[in-house]
């Protein structure tokens, strides 16, 4: 069983910054694709930023030079740095990984963790 545990949200003023952290743990043979998306109340689910094995990365429209997503293919984590931090990033965050286990015939699925809330406001 594959479990995604974020960490790094909380309250933040405008312009400020915030860190998430994803961390990948099971029985896990390959991790694919790994990302965040957020979904402020009221609205659908949308991109926030995503990463391959390899390093190739997309970004939503919105974030516009303001976040940075990285990760540790050893360690099976990803994060997200942020900054300047806008009223309408406030949202539930979270990670997306496409995982791999070890159990014969598994060629992998999408895992979601359970999100961190980030709340920009003065």
């Amino acid at each position: 069983q594959v479990q995604l545990v974020e960490s790094g949200g909380g309250l933040v003023q405008p312009g400020g910054s915030l860190r998430l952290s994803c961390a990948a743990s099971g029985s896990i043979f390959r991790a694919g694709a790994m990302g965040w998306y957020r979904q402020a109340p009221g609205k659908q689910r949308e991109l926030v930023a995503t990463i391959t094995s390899g390093g190739s990365i997309d970004y939503g429209d919105f974030v516009k030079g303001r976040f940075t997503i990285s990760r540790d293919n050893a360690k099976i984590t990803v994060n997200l740095q942020m900054n300047s931090l806008k009223p309408d990033d406030t949202a539930v965050y979270y990670c997306n990984a496409y995982i791999a286990t070890m159990e014969p015939g598994d060629y992998g699925m999408s895992y979601w963790g359970k999100g961190t809330l980030v709340t920009v406001s003065s």
